[in-house]
């Protein structure tokens, strides 16, 4: 059983789709051992507690820079004996320290179809609004490992949403979490766990 640490800023709407998705059986071969907070009032905590699972609080601006602070993580981590790391909202930049720690062992999901709308800026609502002023057709939600390139690590899975005439970057934003980041993020931490993805040559393979 491969022990699951999520990481998390905000409300908690990605680990709440990774909780119910552990409840339903599909994660078989792993479990949610613990949720770690770069915000000690994020919402996510409250829905880590109500399912027992144990929390901690990693606050940005108690460190003195980000070396320090991923210093700190790091060695949370490792004492949660963390086997899968997933960023499931979280804010926060980390250094190059935590990606060697455990290279291909941390996984994002990004709300558009890396490589498009990704990098430094491209978070949250700001994807979104750029999807519309670009008229583009089709978005999505990619999952990815995380390396020291910000969005820019191995891609493990995608799915893709129609853009409908008149969406609003909050209607859009739904849909793609609804339809793309709360049925991708599951099924790439079941395949992990599970020992189907291998990376070659920066390629994802997974085993059928």
């Amino acid at each position: 059983m491969k022990n699951i640490v999520v990481l998390v800023s905000g409300g908690g709407t990605n680990l709440q789709a990774l909780i119910d998705a552990e409840r339903r059986g599909e994660i078989p071969n792993g479990k949610i051992t613990c949720v770690i907070a770069s915000n000690a009032e994020a919402y996510a905590l409250t829905r880590a507690k109500q399912n027992h699972i144990q929390t901690r609080v990693l606050v940005r601006k108690d460190y003195a820079d980000i070396a320090e602070y991923s210093a700190a993580m790091v060695e949370a981590l490792r004492e949660e004996n963390a086997d899968l790391v997933i960023y499931a909202g979280f804010m926060t930049i980390l250094d190059e320290q935590v990606t060697k720690a455990f290279p291909y062992q941390m996984v994002n999901v990004h709300p558009a179809l890396i490589p498009s709308f990704c990098g430094k800026g491209y978070y949250g609502l700001h994807v979104h609004e750029e999807v519309l002023k670009r008229g583009v057709k089709l978005t999505g939600a990619t999952v990815h490992f995380v390396t020291e390139v910000c969005d820019g690590g191995p891609i493990i899975m995608q799915a893709a949403v129609p853009v409908l005439e008149n969406d609003t970057p909050e209607v859009l934003q739904r849909r793609v979490m609804e339809e793309c980041e709360w049925k991708l993020l599951p099924k790439a931490a079941a395949l992990f766990c599970d020992g189907k993805i291998t990376v070659k040559d920066g390629i994802v393979h997974i085993d059928d």
